[in-house]
Protein backbone atom coordinates (compact mmCIF):
# COMPACT_ATOMS: atom_id res chain seq x y z
CA UNK A 1 0.00 0.00 0.00
CA UNK A 2 1.02 3.60 -0.47
CA UNK A 3 1.73 5.95 2.43
CA UNK A 4 -1.42 8.03 2.05
CA UNK A 5 -3.67 4.94 2.27
CA UNK A 6 -1.72 3.60 5.26
CA UNK A 7 -1.82 7.02 6.94
CA UNK A 8 -5.60 7.13 6.66
CA UNK A 9 -6.08 3.54 7.91
CA UNK A 10 -3.72 3.75 10.88
CA UNK A 11 -4.78 7.22 12.00
CA UNK A 12 -8.35 5.89 12.19
CA UNK A 13 -7.31 2.67 13.94
CA UNK A 14 -5.24 4.55 16.49
CA UNK A 15 -8.11 6.88 17.33
CA UNK A 16 -10.35 3.86 17.99
CA UNK A 17 -8.13 2.68 20.85
CA UNK A 18 -9.82 3.37 24.18
CA UNK A 19 -7.94 5.41 26.78
CA UNK A 20 -7.68 2.39 29.08
CA UNK A 21 -6.37 0.11 26.32
CA UNK A 22 -3.91 2.82 25.20
CA UNK A 23 -2.45 2.94 28.72
CA UNK A 24 -1.94 -0.83 28.59
CA UNK A 25 -0.30 -0.60 25.15
CA UNK A 26 1.98 2.22 26.35
CA UNK A 27 3.06 0.08 29.32
CA UNK A 28 3.86 -2.80 26.96
CA UNK A 29 5.89 -0.45 24.75
CA UNK A 30 7.81 0.72 27.83
CA UNK A 31 8.58 -2.86 28.83
CA UNK A 32 10.04 -3.51 25.38
CA UNK A 33 11.94 -0.18 25.47
CA UNK A 34 13.56 -1.21 28.76
CA UNK A 35 15.22 -4.22 27.08
CA UNK A 36 17.80 -2.07 25.30
CA UNK A 37 21.31 -1.26 26.51
CA UNK A 38 21.54 2.52 26.77
CA UNK A 39 25.06 2.69 28.23
CA UNK A 40 26.47 4.47 25.16
CA UNK A 41 23.54 6.88 24.76
CA UNK A 42 24.34 10.40 25.92
CA UNK A 43 21.95 12.54 23.88
CA UNK A 44 18.36 11.69 22.90
CA UNK A 45 15.95 13.61 20.69
CA UNK A 46 12.39 12.76 21.74
CA UNK A 47 9.07 14.39 20.89
CA UNK A 48 5.95 15.46 22.72
CA UNK A 49 2.90 13.33 21.77
CA UNK A 50 0.39 15.40 19.80
CA UNK A 51 -2.86 15.90 21.68
CA UNK A 52 -5.73 14.21 19.88
CA UNK A 53 -3.55 11.96 17.71
CA UNK A 54 -3.45 9.01 20.17
CA UNK A 55 0.33 8.80 19.82
CA UNK A 56 2.36 6.54 22.12
CA UNK A 57 3.22 8.27 25.39
CA UNK A 58 6.86 9.16 24.79
CA UNK A 59 6.99 10.78 28.24
CA UNK A 60 7.14 7.25 29.69
CA UNK A 61 10.29 6.53 27.67
CA UNK A 62 12.01 9.82 28.45
CA UNK A 63 11.21 9.52 32.18
CA UNK A 64 12.70 6.04 32.14
CA UNK A 65 15.86 7.30 30.42
CA UNK A 66 16.32 10.32 32.69
CA UNK A 67 15.82 8.13 35.77
CA UNK A 68 18.10 5.35 34.54
CA UNK A 69 20.69 7.75 33.06
CA UNK A 70 20.51 11.00 35.08
CA UNK A 71 23.31 12.63 33.05
CA UNK A 72 21.55 12.13 29.72
CA UNK A 73 20.96 15.15 27.46
CA UNK A 74 17.35 15.28 26.34
CA UNK A 75 16.16 17.37 23.40
CA UNK A 76 12.84 18.09 21.71
CA UNK A 77 12.27 19.30 18.15
CA UNK A 78 11.24 22.77 17.09
CA UNK A 79 9.65 22.95 13.64
CA UNK A 80 9.96 25.81 11.18
CA UNK A 81 6.93 25.57 8.90
CA UNK A 82 8.36 28.13 6.48
CA UNK A 83 11.67 26.37 5.79
CA UNK A 84 10.19 22.90 6.53
CA UNK A 85 13.20 22.18 8.76
CA UNK A 86 13.46 21.17 12.38
CA UNK A 87 16.13 21.63 15.02
CA UNK A 88 16.81 19.86 18.33
CA UNK A 89 16.66 21.99 21.47
CA UNK A 90 18.08 20.72 24.77
CA UNK A 91 15.54 20.61 27.59
CA UNK A 92 15.65 20.18 31.36
CA UNK A 93 13.32 20.48 34.36
CA UNK A 94 13.14 24.27 33.96
CA UNK A 95 12.20 24.30 30.27
CA UNK A 96 8.94 26.03 29.33
CA UNK A 97 6.91 24.69 26.40
CA UNK A 98 4.29 26.02 24.04
CA UNK A 99 1.99 24.28 21.59
CA UNK A 100 2.22 25.71 18.09
CA UNK A 101 -0.67 26.20 15.65
CA UNK A 102 -0.22 22.63 14.32
CA UNK A 103 -0.63 21.06 17.77
CA UNK A 104 3.07 20.32 18.25
CA UNK A 105 4.40 21.10 21.72
CA UNK A 106 7.88 22.61 21.53
CA UNK A 107 10.42 24.01 23.99
CA UNK A 108 10.65 27.78 24.29
CA UNK A 109 14.29 28.75 24.02
CA UNK A 110 17.16 26.49 24.97
CA UNK A 111 20.46 25.33 23.54
CA UNK A 112 20.61 23.98 19.99
CA UNK A 113 22.05 20.47 19.68
CA UNK A 114 23.61 19.68 16.32
CA UNK A 115 22.29 16.56 14.53
CA UNK A 116 25.67 14.78 14.57
CA UNK A 117 25.74 14.93 18.40
CA UNK A 118 22.52 12.94 18.85
CA UNK A 119 22.89 9.25 19.74
CA UNK A 120 19.22 8.25 19.62
CA UNK A 121 16.10 9.74 18.06
CA UNK A 122 12.57 8.72 19.00
CA UNK A 123 10.79 9.05 15.67
CA UNK A 124 7.02 9.57 15.40
CA UNK A 125 5.12 7.27 13.08
CA UNK A 126 1.80 5.62 12.44
CA UNK A 127 3.13 2.30 11.13
CA UNK A 128 6.30 0.93 9.54
CA UNK A 129 7.09 -1.84 7.10
CA UNK A 130 9.39 -4.82 7.51
CA UNK A 131 12.34 -2.87 6.05
CA UNK A 132 12.09 -0.03 8.57
CA UNK A 133 10.38 2.51 6.33
CA UNK A 134 7.71 4.44 8.16
CA UNK A 135 4.52 6.32 7.56
CA UNK A 136 4.62 9.61 9.42
CA UNK A 137 2.39 12.63 9.00
CA UNK A 138 3.61 13.43 5.50
CA UNK A 139 5.62 16.64 5.87
CA UNK A 140 9.13 15.07 5.72
CA UNK A 141 10.58 16.93 8.73
CA UNK A 142 12.12 13.82 10.26
CA UNK A 143 13.54 12.40 7.03
CA UNK A 144 15.29 15.72 6.32
CA UNK A 145 16.61 15.82 9.88
CA UNK A 146 17.67 12.16 10.01
CA UNK A 147 19.68 12.64 6.82
CA UNK A 148 21.91 15.07 8.79
CA UNK A 149 22.59 12.63 11.64
CA UNK A 150 25.44 10.17 12.03
CA UNK A 151 24.96 6.81 10.35
CA UNK A 152 25.14 5.08 13.76
CA UNK A 153 22.46 7.28 15.35
CA UNK A 154 19.72 4.95 16.61
CA UNK A 155 16.39 5.78 15.00
CA UNK A 156 13.63 4.24 17.12
CA UNK A 157 9.93 4.30 16.36
CA UNK A 158 6.94 3.14 18.40
CA UNK A 159 3.75 1.70 16.96
CA UNK A 160 0.71 0.05 18.44
CA UNK A 161 0.49 -2.08 15.27
CA UNK A 162 2.68 -4.79 13.71
CA UNK A 163 4.82 -3.84 10.73
CA UNK A 164 3.11 -4.04 7.36
CA UNK A 165 4.78 -6.11 4.66
CA UNK A 166 5.82 -3.21 2.42
CA UNK A 167 5.22 0.50 1.90
CA UNK A 168 5.11 0.67 -1.89
CA UNK A 169 5.91 4.35 -2.42
CA UNK A 170 9.14 4.86 -0.50
CA UNK A 171 11.78 7.01 -2.17
CA UNK A 172 15.50 7.62 -1.92
CA UNK A 173 15.13 10.37 0.72
CA UNK A 174 13.25 8.16 3.20
CA UNK A 175 15.52 7.28 6.12
CA UNK A 176 14.66 3.87 7.59
CA UNK A 177 14.41 3.19 11.30
CA UNK A 178 16.94 1.17 13.26
CA UNK A 179 14.20 -0.30 15.47
CA UNK A 180 10.44 -0.18 15.78
CA UNK A 181 8.95 -1.18 19.10
CA UNK A 182 5.44 -2.58 19.18
CA UNK A 183 3.58 -3.96 22.21
CA UNK A 184 4.47 -7.52 21.27
CA UNK A 185 7.63 -7.32 19.19
CA UNK A 186 10.78 -5.33 18.53
CA UNK A 187 11.65 -5.01 14.85
CA UNK A 188 15.32 -4.52 14.04
CA UNK A 189 16.27 -3.26 10.61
Amino acid sequence: MIKEELRKIYKAQRKEISAQHKMKLDDLLLLEFQKFDYASVQTVLSYWPIQGQAEPDTHLFTRYLTHFLPEINLAYPVMNMVTMQMVAIRVDDTTAYQTNQWGITEPIGGMLIEPHKIDMILVPLLVCDKKGHRVGYGKGFYDRYLAQCREDTVKMGFSYFPAVEKISDTHQFDVPLTYCITPRQIYEF
